[in-house]
């Protein structure tokens, strides 16, 4: 339901798709600016480039699943019972 608590703080697909490509481009700057910066070297650099580059699937995997509960009707929970359940 993590989905629904973004979509419902109005969190849209194009966010987290723009996430997701923001994270590529931080993650070259982030190797650019430890090659530069940094006396480590390559190494570091490349460690730097690889921890950032690796948010970018996450931000583009919850694009689709909010672009997929954004669908109408909903595919994906339709069939779950936890949001058809009444109380009584």
């Amino acid at each position: 339901m993590i989905i629904k608590k973004l979509h419902d703080a109005g969190v849209k697909s194009e966010h987290a798709y723009l996430a997701g490509m923001a994270s590529i481009g931080l993650s070259f700057v982030s190797w650019m600016v430890s090659m530069k910066a940094e006396q480590a070297g390559l190494d570091r650099a490349d460690r730097w480039g690889i921890f950032v580059g690796e948010w970018a699937p996450t931000f583009f995997c919850v694009g689709l699943a909010l672009s997929q509960y954004e669908r109408e009707p909903n595919p994906v929970y339709a069939n779950d019972p936890r949001l058809s359940a009444t109380t009584t």
